[in-house]
């Protein structure tokens, strides 16, 4: 039987960790990568006998690949804190894992604001609903970028885990989702300085447009109501703002 480990990258998060822990139980191996945590998740992970790697990674791409090489297993199931996996999940990984030939998989997420289950909208870099979670380990590796950094695969994707969807509780509120708006924005907008490309406003208002319909309408967001509007907003605008903030302030934006 192939081995798993589950592998979670965090920073601050001792109130979600240990709920995260649990629903990990039935992988052979935990990883714990923690990105300048000062709270007690350390503790809580090393009380349970979890393997622990801290330092402090200014790139997402650097610190979630000091997780994959941390890892031991033939597989890797990579989450976040702020997500659960099922035991009808698990069942459905053991499964695949037993006998795939390919190096990767998307698994289902199911993204919940608050109490509320969205699951139609979630478009371009503000939210989905299948990550490629579920590899072989040596299949992925993280491009050198701050936030929704690009992947490199080695091998072939297998069958899509839609049967049953990991919980992640992406926002608490409107306005967490706002703030979650504000800080991807800054990150991207420090990755489009250092890259030397920040685009052009023309072209950025385009892809509010067309991010805008794309999630309200392509995505199905019109079945979610006020909520699916507003989804579609902060899809339409996150390119838009890193533009504006890469190009109006870059003083504050641009990396160290």
């Amino acid at each position: 039987m192939s081995r798993i480990s589950a592998l979670v990258v965090a920073r601050n998060e001792e109130a979600r960790l240990p709920a995260c822990l649990a629903s990990l139980a039935q992988a052979d191996e935990i990883v714990v990568v923690l990105d300048r945590s000062t709270d007690r998740s350390a503790e809580i992970a090393r009380a349970q006998g979890h393997r622990v790697v801290e330092g402090a990674w200014s790139l997402e791409g650097d610190r979630r690949n000091a997780g994959i090489d941390a890892c031991g297993g033939d597989w890797i199931l990579e989450v976040d804190a702020d997500e659960t996996v099922p035991p009808e999940l698990w069942a459905e990984i053991r499964r695949v894992t037993a006998a795939s030939p390919h190096a990767f998989h998307r698994v289902r997420i199911d993204n919940h604001v608050g109490e509320r289950l969205i699951r139609w909208g979630w478009a371009g870099s503000f939210g989905t609903t299948l990550k490629p979670i579920l590899f072989r380990r040596g299949a992925k590796r993280w491009r050198p970028q701050r936030v929704h950094p690009g992947l490199d695969w080695t091998g072939t994707e297998g069958e899509r885990i839609t049967a049953h969807g990991i919980h992640h509780a992406l926002d608490r509120d409107i306005s967490d989702m706002l703030r979650r708006l504000d800080r991807y924005s800054s990150a991207k907008a420090a990755d489009m300085l250092a890259e030397g490309r920040i685009g052009s406003l023309p072209d950025n208002l385009r892809r509010f447009v067309s991010r805008f319909f794309k999630s309200l309408i392509g995505r199905g967001g019109w079945r979610e109501g006020g909520w699916g509007l507003l989804l579609a907003f902060c899809t339409g605008l996150f390119p838009l703002l890193s533009h504006l903030k890469a190009r109006l302030e870059p003083e504050r934006h641009r990396p160290e």
